[in-house]
């Protein structure tokens, strides 16, 4: 765990490497909020906002990170105003796909659902239409709102319609059109 939900937040933390799952604890259970790929900043509003983490940062892969003193990193950015405008862009693109990713989640059926998480995975963290899932089922469920057997017959049924290829945690998008189809329409 890189940093842990409840505890002092008293360091910026810059991942250089890896791949992350910021999650939250809920009322039954963990919820993952979002997958972050390196390069990001983790826990900006958290450690500026509020100084204790409201949420827990997990390496999922192998990863590297370093962590800055809140101190320095305010003084760089009253010092660099380019740096402090690169850092609002990257909070104001966050919170907009946050936001997206939360009206689909309450809009889309299972299918579609599904189908986006594995697009943004495909596309966006893994840049290929093969790689190993990072979540277990039951955590890929809880990330798109869902039960793991809900999940787990659905990935059956992007199997047995040829959209993907799954053995173990290995993936396979094999029609990239049909189920970016999926995806829109819900």
């Amino acid at each position: 765990m890189i940093f842990q939900e409840g505890n002092l937040a008293t360091n910026i933390v810059y991942l250089t490497s890896g791949l992350v799952k910021i999650h939250m604890k809920g009322p039954v259970s963990d919820k993952i909020l979002r997958l972050t790929k390196a390069p990001a900043y983790l826990g900006l509003p958290t450690t500026i906002g509020d100084k204790v983490n409201q949420y827990s940062a997990t390496a999922l892969s192998n990863s590297t990170a370093c962590f800055i003193s809140l101190d320095i990193f305010r003084d760089f950015i009253v010092q660099n105003s380019g740096f402090a405008y690169e850092i609002i862009l990257d909070l104001c693109r966050n919170e907009l796909t946050d936001y997206q990713r939360y009206t689909n989640l309450s809009q889309k059926q299972l299918p579609g659902r599904l189908a986006e998480i594995l697009i943004c995975l495909s596309e966006k963290i893994f840049e290929s239409t093969r790689f190993e899932l990072p979540l277990s089922i039951t955590e890929l469920a809880d990330f798109i709102s869902s039960s793991r057997e809900s999940v787990s017959r659905q990935l059956s049924e992007f199997t047995k319609s040829k959209i993907i290829k799954l053995s173990g945690r290995e993936l396979e998008i094999v029609n990239t059109e049909l189920l970016q189809m999926i995806c829109m329409k819900g």
